[in-house]
C-alpha cells in the first residue's frame, strides 16, 4: 500500500471539508428495525416482527460508507439498530470501514454478545461497544426491555468484553423508576471499566411518543448529580447526559474544568452528527424523524451540503427561550425534542426548567472544542502525522491542541512518535489510552481503496 506524502497527510489530517464547511465528524448508523428485545421507549420502533424488506443491502451499505468517507476521511461510525448483531454482514460493514479510515464502534442491548462475536468484532476493526443497562434490578431492567434474562446475559457480555479487553460504554435510560439507581449504576460500570456512563433522557418520538419523562425539576437535579458524577469519576470514566445538552449550563456554572467543556456547539445534529436509517434515509439524528434526503436516490454529500433540513439547523435561528438563552451556543436545547414538542425542529426545549433573563454573561468558548480543525504551530515528523490521522475527526483537534501545548511546555519545536508515546501516556479517559488508533504501530493509514 502506498503512502500518502507529508502534505496529503497535512490537508486530510488538518483541513476541514470544503474550507470551514460542517464535518459528519459521527454517523449513527441503524443498520436494522430487527430486535430479540422490545424496549417500550425505542425510538425506531424495532422488535422480533420486523421484517429485512427495505433494509440496505451489504452492497448498498459499502458504496453508502465510500461515499461518507469521501466528505470525511476519518469519521467515527456508530453501527446500531434495532440489534446490530442479528445483521450477518455486520463484521463485513464494520471491516469495509475501518480498513478505510473509519473509527467503527457498535451499539447493542448486548443480550447477543457472545465470546465468539466479540472476537468476530475485533477482528473487524470494531474498537469498542455500547451495551444498554438500565437498572441492576432484574425485575425492571427486565421489564423495561421486555426480554427475560435480558439483564444477566448483558451482564455477562460486559464480563466477557472486560476479558477480551473490547471497551465498552454503559447506556442508561432515565425513568423515574432507575432515577434513584444513578450514582449506583455509574459505580458499576466505573469498577467494571466502562470507558464512559451515558445518561439517556427521553425523546417522545417512536414508540415513547406519547410517553412521559421527568418534570424540569426532576431534570434539573439529574443534571447536577452527573455533573458531580463527572467531577468523581474524572480520569477514570467518563459521565455524560445525552439529549439533554442542558448539563452544559451547570457545567459552566460549577465545573470550569470539566472536560466536558469541549464539547463546546449546541445539539450537533445535523452540524457535525447525522443517522442513516435501515432504508437509508438521512435524518439529523436518531430521535428525529424529519428526513434531510434518501441516500439510495442522492449522494451522501449533496444531502450533507445541499439539504435544507440541514442548513437550517446550522444557520436557522433557535425559537422561543432557547432563542433568548445566554447558553444557547453552548447548549440550544434538544433540537430532537422541541421538533417533538412543538413541532419546530428550531422550536423550544421546554425539558428545561432556566428562564433566560439577559443578566448572565454568554459562557466563554474553549480555545479548542471537539470537531475544530487545528493548523500545526510546530513541526511534526512524517510519523507522528501519520499517526494523527488515524484519530477520529471529532477529537483530533483537541488531541493535536494538547500535544502541541505539551511540546511548547518542554521548550520543543518538533513533535515526534516518542513525543506522541509521552502525551498518550497521561491522556485522560475521553481519549481511551485502550482504543489502538493513537498507538504506535497499529496499522497504517489508508490512502488508497486496496484491501
Amino acid at each position: 500500500m502506498s503512502q500518502p506524502a507529508p502534505r496529503d497527510l497535512e490537508r486530510a489530517t488538518l483541513a476541514p471539508a470544503r474550507g470551514g464547511a460542517p464535518v459528519p465528524h459521527v454517523v449513527a448508523w441503524n443498520l436494522t428495525r430487527r430486535c430479540n428485545l422490545e424496549c417500550g421507549h425505542c425510538y425506531i420502533s424495532a422488535g422480533s416482527w420486523q421484517a429485512t424488506v427495505g433494509e440496505m443491502s451489504t452492497l448498498e451499505c459499502l458504496h453508502l460508507a465510500d461515499e461518507i468517507l469521501e466528505v470525511n476521511p476519518a469519521p467515527l461510525f456508530i453501527l446500531s439498530g434495532g440489534e446490530p448483531l442479528l445483521r450477518e454482514d455486520l463484521e463485513t460493514i464494520a471491516g469495509h470501514c475501518s480498513k478505510r479510515g473509519a473509527t467503527v464502534v457498535v451499539g447493542t442491548n448486548g443480550t447477543r454478545l457472545s465470546s465468539a462475536r466479540i472476537a468476530s468484532l475485533k477482528g473487524a476493526g470494531v474498537t469498542g461497544v455500547a451495551v444498554s443497562i438500565d437498572s441492576l434490578r432484574t425485575e425492571y431492567h427486565d421489564r423495561f426491555r421486555h426480554g427475560d434474562g435480558a439483564l444477566a446475559d448483558t451482564l455477562a457480555a460486559v464480563e466477557r468484553c472486560r476479558a477480551s479487553e473490547l471497551d465498552f460504554i454503559v447506556q442508561t435510560s432515565l425513568t423515574r423508576g432507575n432515577r434513584a439507581e444513578l450514582r449506583d449504576l455509574a459505580a458499576w460500570s466505573a469498577e467494571r471499566g466502562a470507558v464512559s456512563f451515558n445518561v439517556y433522557f427521553l425523546v417522545p418520538t417512536g414508540r415513547a411518543e406519547h410517553a412521559q419523562g421527568l418534570s424540569q425539576s426532576e431534570n434539573e437535579d439529574v443534571l447536577r448529580e452527573l455533573v458531580e458524577l463527572e467531577r468523581e469519576y474524572r480520569g477514570r470514566m467518563l459521565v455524560r447526559s445525552k439529549c439533554n445538552p442542558q448539563i452544559m449550563r451547570h457545567v459552566h456554572q460549577s465545573s470550569p474544568d470539566s472536560p466536558l467543556l469541549n464539547y463546546a456547539t449546541r445539539c450537533p445534529c445535523g452540524v457535525q452528527y447525522c443517522r442513516i436509517t435501515p432504508e437509508g434515509k438521512v435524518t439529523p439524528c436518531p430521535y428525529t424523524p424529519v428526513v434531510a434526503g434518501d441516500a439510495r436516490l442522492e449522494s451522501f454529500s449533496s444531502i450533507w451540503f445541499g439539504s435544507p433540513v440541514f442548513a437550517r439547523l446550522r444557520e436557522g435561528e433557535l425559537a422561543g427561550k432557547c432563542g433568548r438563552c445566554e447558553y444557547r451556543e453552548a447548549c440550544g436545547g434538544c433540537r430532537a425534542r422541541a421538533l417533538a414538542l412543538t413541532g419546530d425542529i428550531m422550536g423550544s426545549d421546554d425539558s428545561c426548567v432556566h428562564e433566560p433573563t439577559g443578566e448572565v454573561a454568554p459562557p466563554p468558548r474553549a480555545p479548542v472544542a471537539y470537531g475544530d480543525a487545528v493548523e500545526p504551530t510546530l513541526a511534526w515528523t512524517d510519523g507522528a502525522r501519520a499517526r494523527m490521522q488515524r484519530v477520529p475527526s471529532f477529537v483530533r483537534g483537541v488531541v493535536m491542541g494538547r500535544v502541541e501545548n505539551h511540546a511548547k511546555s518542554r521548550g520543543l519545536l518538533l513533535v515526534s512518535e516518542d513525543l506522541l508515546d509521552e502525551v498518550r501516556r497521561d491522556l485522560p479517559v475521553d481519549f481511551s489510552k485502550r482504543l489502538p488508533f493513537f498507538a504506535r504501530g497499529a496499522g497504517k493509514p489508508v490512502a488508497d481503496d486496496k484491501e
